[in-house]
């Protein structure tokens, strides 16, 4: 796919996120870009269940279609697709009856010989990143990897991870493999690590108890002791 069709299929996905989340869109294999002919299946899941949610898709010319309407086979809320060609590049998402959304994700299939396998959801700030440039057929030759258009550098075992990412590492990656050719861009997306949990309301209420309990105890204590010292003193 050419950056330009990438660029606006993630600008898609920017109208697309801003729609509150009641699903998650998860795709296995979990990758952005595939090798025409692979199989894919992608999954609406909502707190544990999958019920009246349907697979959408937007394709690079504007098609908007749902799964199981001229591609794909439709299972309860999953979609699964066995046979990925290149017109099937497009922003995929979730949606119900009512028309609630849920995230979109971005999935490109191209019939060249080379791709960059790179996580198809974001990345949480702190994790390590690895990223593997495949050929077609498999080959044992190093790969070079790029990040908005600047060589990061060369791996001879093509693959290549980036530990404890930060924002700093979003970005449009690519990959080459000499006498194959080169990958087609796909946007990797760091998300904030979530803050440190508060205490529980259930450890909270514990703590309250604790101290209704203690305190009445401990004022009626100091003041017996302080009447017992009284009274010998008389």
């Amino acid at each position: 796919m050419e950056e330009a069709s990438l660029l606006q299929l993630l600008f898609l996905n920017s109208l697309l996120c801003c729609t509150t989340h009641q699903a998650r869109l998860t795709a296995n294999p979990r990758w952005s870009q595939f090798f025409t002919e692979a199989s894919v299946s992608l999954s609406c899941e909502e707190d544990g269940s999958s019920a009246g949610w349907t697979v959408r898709r937007k394709t690079a010319g504007g098609t908007v279609s749902q799964c199981g309407k001229g591609w794909g086979k439709l299972m309860a809320s999953s979609c699964s697709n066995s046979l990925m060609l290149e017109w099937d590049s497009g922003v995929y998402w979730c949606e119900s009856r009512e028309g609630a959304t849920s995230n979109s994700i971005n999935l490109t299939v191209t019939g060249g010989s080379v791709i960059l396998q790179s996580p198809v959801l974001p990345v949480m700030e702190g994790d390590d990143l690895t990223l593997s440039c495949q050929s077609k057929p498999p080959s044992n030759l190093p790969a070079a990897f790029y990040k908005d258009g600047s060589l990061i550098r060369t791996e001879s075992t093509g693959h290549m991870t980036l530990h404890h990412v930060t924002r700093s590492d979003e970005g449009l990656y690519r990959c080459s493999i000499s006498s194959y050719g080169e990958s087609p861009p796909s946007w990797i997306s760091v998300t904030e690590a979530p803050p440190p949990a508060s205490p529980s309301l259930h450890l909270v209420f514990t703590l309250l108890l604790h101290l209704l309990v203690f305190c009445p105890y401990f004022i009626s204590t100091l003041l017996m002791v302080s009447l017992y010292r009284q009274g010998h003193r008389k």
